[in-house]
Parts: structure tokens; sequence; C-alpha cells
């Protein structure tokens, strides 16, 4: 846990799920950058106008939302990690929940907004999902202030602000971060949203789910084609599974379950994700490609948090290796400790990585045993028995 001090509010700031030995911050210089710009050049117009309404889409932790809390701010995020951490900010610096509205990428905007803060995802997909959103709901005098670290923002970024909002330009960098600051113009055409997109799953993808079709909302890794690392999953999947609960853990838009789905239709699915976009997108999938009948379920959390101990006979699992812009397997750690928690004795959890993670030493951490099921010059898929 880390103090932000800013001229809105010291505040006691943490990542969520907390963790002492983690080294990372809440916040970081964008944030900073963003807070205190609004207290040079908005202050005053803020306070003066507490009725209006300021929307902070994509804070990662709760950090901009906590400090802002006096002009009731609605968030947006993707993220069930990012919301669990604005609440627990919010509470450990005595702000009534109350008073901040949080909203998902999934929730309707808000109708009118006042004040517009970005912070600028690693997706370009999601930002330009985002922006064709919230564009209605801007106007004329709006305030749009967009940031990030120099290293996310792109040419193609400042195309989409200019093309979704206004006239568009950016800040001098002060601390490797950068500002946006875009002029509405409510004379731009409305164009329609590209968001979802939908592909048929090619031919050699693995015989059970071969063009099928798969549902992306923005945000999803790999939105407009099948990445590899899951191609070389698919192959390997385990079979005869019967009655089997399985668990497709960080589902993303739901392939893997579904191809478990197709093969073995008596096995009961459980898609888990802590991204709404994607679990909306697992969703839309099993809809468009599940037989009638097929017995899913699908749940935004924190990992398997939320699964009763010793209820899962197979855990699916693709991790993550970013935390947003830094690299950790701090999330691979925590699927795979869930993933034994949540397991029955004799339960397996599959894993499918790049082979320099080194996940089997993690794994036999954890499990005590691991075994390599196949691999390629680029991925390794591992099994681990709950004993």
């Amino acid at each position: 846990m880390n103090r932000l001090t800013t001229s809105w509010a010291d505040a006691e700031l943490a990542r969520f799920p907390e963790d002492p030995r983690d080294p990372l911050r809440a916040w970081d210089a964008a944030d900073e950058y963003l807070l205190r710009h609004l207290a040079e050049e908005h202050r005053e117009g803020l306070e003066a106008a507490p009725g209006g309404t300021v929307a902070v889409v994509g804070d990662r932790w709760g950090a901009v939302v906590t400090s802002l809390a006096a002009l009731r701010p609605v968030q947006i995020t993707d993220s069930f990690l990012t919301r669990e951490a604005t609440r627990a900010n919010l509470a450990r610096n005595g702000v009534d929940e109350a008073s901040v509205r949080l909203l998902t990428t999934r929730d309707a905007p808000p109708e009118r907004i006042d004040v517009l803060l970005v912070r600028v995802p690693k997706s370009l997909a999601l930002l330009e999902d985002q922006l064709h959103r919230l564009a209605p709901a801007v106007h004329a005098g709006t305030v749009v202030v967009g940031t990030g670290m120099v290293k996310e923002i792109h040419t193609s970024t400042l195309k989409l602000f200019e093309r979704l909002i206004g006239p568009t330009r950016t800040s001098l960098a002060v601390k490797k971060a950068r500002l946006i600051f875009a002029t509405p113009d409510p004379a731009l055409p409305r164009t329609p949203n590209p968001w979802p997109h939908r592909y048929a799953l090619p031919g050699d993808a693995a015989t059970a789910v071969a063009g099928r079709t798969v549902v992306n909302h923005a945000g999803i890794f790999c939105g407009d084609r099948l990445d590899i690392g899951t191609r070389f999953l698919l192959r390997h999947l385990p079979s005869g599974l019967g009655r089997s609960r399985v668990v497709d853990l960080g589902c993303g838009n739901g392939v893997i379950g579904l191809a478990v789905a197709l093969a073995d239709p008596d096995a009961e699915l459980l898609l888990v994700d802590e991204s709404y976009q994607a679990v909306a997108s697992a969703e839309e999938t099993f809809r468009e490609s599940a037989a009638p009948g097929t017995k899913a379920e699908f749940l935004v959390g924190d990992g398997l948090t939320g699964v009763p101990a010793d209820s899962v006979d197979l855990v699916l699992n693709n991790p993550p290796f970013h935390s947003h812009q830094a690299t950790t397997d701090r999330t691979a750690r925590r699927m795979f400790t869930g993933a034994r928690r949540a397991l029955r004795p004799g339960g397996e959890l599959w894993v499918i990585g790049n082979r320099h993670l080194g996940y089997h030493a993690t794994l036999r951490r954890i499990f005590g045993n691991c075994e390599v099921v196949a691999s390629d010059p680029k991925f390794v898929v591992l099994r681990a028995a709950k004993r």
C-alpha cells in the first residue's frame, strides 16, 4: 500500500487483491499528471458546477476515482479487479461508495458527460469501442482529457480521438507520461461501432470447433483471429470427460470451453474471466455455436475465488503474463493456486503457456507434480494433478 498525495486528496491506495509482496503501486505518473492538470486548469470549473457528470474510463486501480471522489464521478471499467480495487480504496479512505457510480463496459453509459477522463488502455480496439459508446454523451462544452505513458500513446490513439470526439492534441511528456486533449465536435458524423467482431474458426483449428463462429467484443486478445497458443491447446485437449465439471479459467471468447462442450456434450462448463467484455464474448460464442442444451455457466470474477473447494474435475487455463504494461507471473500463480483449491482430489489443471515462462516450476511448487502433455518450439501444455 502507498500514499498518493495530490491537491484533490491524500489517499492510501493498493492494488487488488492486496499482496504485501507486490512491489507495484496502484497508480503511475500518467494518473498523477492527469490529476495535476485537472487541479491547475479545471478545478474552479469543476467545483463551481457540482451537478456535472465526471466520467472516468479505464482507471486501473481506482486511484483517479478515489482522488476525485468529492466530484461524485462515474467509473467505467472492463475489469472486475479494477472495480474491487476501487471499492477497497474508497473504503480505506473513508469514502462512501454510494458517492461514486461504478459501471462496467457492458452497462449503458451516462446520457450526458461534462468531463470525460480516459486512461488509454492497452487495447486500441477497446478504446475505439468505448469512444463510440461515449461520444453521444459528449457535448461541445465537455472537457475531454486522456492520459497514458508515452509508450502507450501512438498516432493511432490520437486518430481515434480525432475521428470520434474532435480535434486532438497532446501535451509535453512529464515523467514519461503524456496527456491527450480532445475538443468535442458535435458536427462529426456518427459512424457505426464495428464491435463486436465475428469470425469462423479455421478448418485446421480442431475437429469439434472447425468452422464454428466466435464472437469477440472489443479488448479481447486476438480479436480477429484464433491465436496460436489457443490453436495449440485445442489440438491437445483431454477427451472422454463424461459428466465432469470443467472450468475454462480466463476464458476470453470461450473457444476452449466451446471445444470441450462440443466434444463432450455431457460435461458441465464454467467459463470465468475478470473481463466483462470477455465473459460477454464467451456467452455470445456459446449462443452462436454451442449445441442446444449445453450446460454452461458464465462468471465475471477474480479467478476461482467464488467457486467452492473440491468441486471441479478439470481446469483449463491460458494465463496472462502481463498486468497492464507490467510483465509478471503474479496472475498465473493466483490462478494456479485457486485451481488447486477448487479441484477435487484427482482433478487436473491443464495450462498452455510460452515455454520460456517456466510454469512447470511454479506448478510443481503448488501441486507437487507437473507433466508435459505436448510441446513445440514456442508453447508447452502442462498438466498438474491435485493429490
